[in-house]
């Protein structure tokens, strides 16, 4: 799917990270979600390689990267160590500032990127996602039947693990097929990939310790950033669908708007999957606002 790209494997930051990368111009870092990989861009990174370097990759936990042991603590997994993880990457790779477009936990990664490390992070697009402690503090039924997964993943191991390990198969399906289109906006080749990616070894695991974290110590963070009024520095722009439970339930732009000194946004008309559902809307966000001159967002 993305043959144009060449493949690497880094070891930064305690970790291997998996992805490709190619193109030219701006660095252009590509963040993907639950339960998938760097895959998701498959139909939006053609289009954007002739504009930027763009840089793919699977998260720590994720995909084909490492699958590191986890702590009681859940701080193997808390997005700052994750945003770490990308941080030294993209100094790997040669590049000490670069733009972000994220999805889904990758969006909540970049997140505490943008907050840990401000100065490597020129602008940053949120693809369909309010902030993480926003969204539990706002826990209501609605919210929780949606999304189901958020607290089954939380439970303490080896359960969750055991019943996605039973059948890996079933939760990708069940969980991407149980949205606003179904699989339908799905290649059949991204979702082997999906599936193939959810077997390996590690990962159900792994996966789990995301969410644990996001449930603990990253909530920790967050507090301490919203009691000090520390928000995001660089130019943010948000983008969600209106089929959604991030339209259903929230109010992003309010949300995103206190926690970031300049955002933009907009809902698309697609469900949950941005950059598979409506990729040439993200081909042309991305280069109206990552090109954008200085001071406007």
């Amino acid at each position: 799917m993305l043959e144009m790209f060449k493949t690497f494997d880094l070891n930064v930051n305690g970790v291997t990270l998996h992805g490709c990368a190619g193109g030219e111009g701006t660095p252009l870092l590509l963040l993907h979600g639950h339960p998938q990989t760097h895959a998701i861009w498959h139909r939006a990174a053609p289009g954007l390689k002739d504009h930027f370097h763009v840089v793919m990759v699977d998260l720590r936990g994720y995909g084909h990267s490492s699958k590191p042991p986890s702590d009681v603590e859940h701080k193997t997994y808390s997005k700052r160590v994750m945003a770490l993880d990308l941080v030294a990457l993209m100094t790997a790779l040669g590049f000490e500032r670069f733009a972000v477009l994220a999805h889904d936990r990758g969006a909540r990664v970049a997140h505490r990127l943008c907050l840990d490390h401000p100065e490597r992070v020129e602008r940053a697009m949120f693809l369909d996602i309010a902030p993480t402690l926003e969204m539990y503090e706002r826990t209501d039924r609605a919210f929780a039947s949606a999304y189901f997964h958020w607290f089954m993943l939380i439970q303490p191991a080896p359960l969750p693990e055991r019943l996605i390990e039973a059948n890996p198969r079933a939760w990708i399906d069940g969980v991407m097929g149980n949205r606003h289109a179904g699989l339908a906006p799905f290649s059949d080749e991204a979702l082997e990939a999906y599936r193939e990616a959810m077997a390996l070894p590690g990962t159900a695991h792994a996966m789990c310790e995301d969410y644990r974290a996001a449930n603990t110590i990253d909530l920790e963070h967050d507090r301490l950033d919203r009691d000090a009024d520390h928000r995001i520095q660089c130019p943010l722009r948000v983008l969600w669908g209106e089929h959604g439970v991030i339209e259903k339930l929230f109010d992003p732009m309010a949300l995103w708007q206190a926690c970031a000194l300049e955002v933009s946004g907009r809902a698309l008309p697609c469900g949950h999957y941005l950059p598979e559902e409506r990729p040439d809307d993200i081909i042309d966000e991305a280069l109206t606002f990552f090109n954008a001159p200085a001071g406007a967002v």
